[in-house]
């Protein structure tokens, strides 16, 4: 059945333009505000209001800003393909400030972030990409002479929306891990008051461009749990939609790297996988558009925990490696649904998604249905007495 709120677009002359500026065909553009929608869980009709904010609103200025990090967040941008990176900060954001993208640098560059902070006060988003050192009054880190405590508490000042991105700066990521020696601190305590946090190590790009989508779409950003995440990608355990979770319930798991049940696919839970106590849309959102995408699981590697405060980096997986003879807790989820935070939110997904689809939604939502498809065939192949096929990317088991 066609969406019928996108249909009535078909022939706005704005969506035209918006298309051609983007250089996607008309199709693509209300493809990729479908899959926005449905990425975010919103009700159907909602992809009609971004595809028409997208094509008429003024593109949202972002101020961005690096500090304790290895920039592994820019590069996940960097990586983007729905749309790629000259498209989202030219035609869909503004992208006024970014010193690892800028051509410009030293006073120049400075003035940039002035200049764009003046002229949109009250109105820009400001993004903090690693951790804040808060220890000897900040000294460890500086840009332009400032502290990175002053820079943080000067852009937000003004800001419509404050943004922390990755883990670092959700909440001190790896600089924050013990001894800690310069205080890194997330940017929430330092500006002591709430900000909305994309983490992970990295965290998925479209995480974030659905974030900024939103807040272009409804003057608002999306609603975020007790940690400040968005819901629409952290409300659901990643356990709850890994492709090996048909061999978690009936107890199938690898027990070295390289062993029998790992080149199966079996569940990874007793290498280290922390994915029954993370919070993240990774296994139906994926890394990565060359191929179907992937994940770090599809790939045969543990969940490290990376978008959990007090998991990811607090208990690296070396030190919980060993756990050959421990049993999953009971009180781990099973397949059927269990009441909790991503219950009501899930429904509204999947309402979105079969709404999304039916107007050709695109990759992302294709994955999340597809997944599902793949427990099933995972325990339909053990009750006939066949081998699963060995586990390669996500994306081929998502039928992607």
């Amino acid at each position: 059945m066609a969406n019928t709120s996108l249909l009535k677009l078909e022939d706005d002359d704005n969506i035209a333009a918006a298309s051609k500026r983007l250089g996607m065909s008309r199709r693509e553009f209300l493809q990729f505000c479908a899959t926005m929608s449905a990425t975010l869980g919103l009700p159907q009709g909602a992809e009609a209001a971004m595809a028409t904010a997208v094509a008429a609103k003024k593109r949202p200025s972002v101020i961005w800003l690096h500090f304790q990090e290895c920039t592994g967040c820019t590069e996940s941008l960097l990586r983007a393909e729905h749309p790629t990176l000259e498209k989202l900060i030219l035609d869909v954001i503004s992208l006024d400030y970014h010193e690892t993208l800028f051509a410009a640098a030293g006073h120049q560059a400075e003035d940039a972030r002035k200049k764009a902070m003046a002229e949109n006060k009250g109105k820009y988003v400001l993004v903090v990409e690693g951790a804040i050192p808060t220890r000897d009054g900040g000294i460890y880190c500086k840009v332009g002479g400032k502290t990175a405590i002053e820079l943080t508490k000067e852009c937000a000042a003004d800001a419509a929306a404050v943004i922390a991105i990755g883990s670092c700066a959700s909440w001190g990521g790896m600089p924050s891990t013990d001894p800690n020696p310069t205080g890194a601190s997330g940017v929430a305590p330092v500006l002591g008051k709430p900000v909305v946090t994309i983490p992970g190590c990295p965290p998925n790009p479209y995480n974030f461009l659905s974030a900024v989508v939103h807040f272009l779409t409804f003057g608002a950003l999306p609603a975020v749990d007790h940690l400040g995440r968005p819901k629409f990608a952290y409300s659901r355990l990643v356990h709850e939609n890994c492709e090996r979770r048909a061999h978690f319930d009936a107890g199938r798991f690898a027990m070295e790297f390289g062993d029998e049940g790992h080149r199966k696919g079996y569940c990874l839970y007793k290498l280290g996988c922390k994915g029954p106590e993370t919070y993240a849309n990774c296994p139906t959102i994926l890394f990565g558009d060359a191929g179907g995408g992937t994940w770090p699981v599809g790939c045969g590697h543990p969940c490290i925990g990376c978008t959990e405060q007090g998991v990811g980096f607090a208990k690296p997986i070396h030190m919980v490696a060993k756990m050959k003879n421990i049993e999953p807790p009971l009180g781990y989820p099973r397949i059927v649904e269990e009441k909790g935070t991503g219950a009501t939110l899930g429904a509204a997904a999947v309402l979105a998604a079969v709404a999304g689809l039916a107007a050709g939604a695109g990759t992302i939502v294709a994955r999340n249905l597809g997944l599902s498809h793949r427990a099933e065939e995972l325990e339909r192949l053990e009750q006939t007495g066949k081998n699963p096929a060995p586990a390669t990317t996500s994306g081929e088991k998502a039928g992607v």
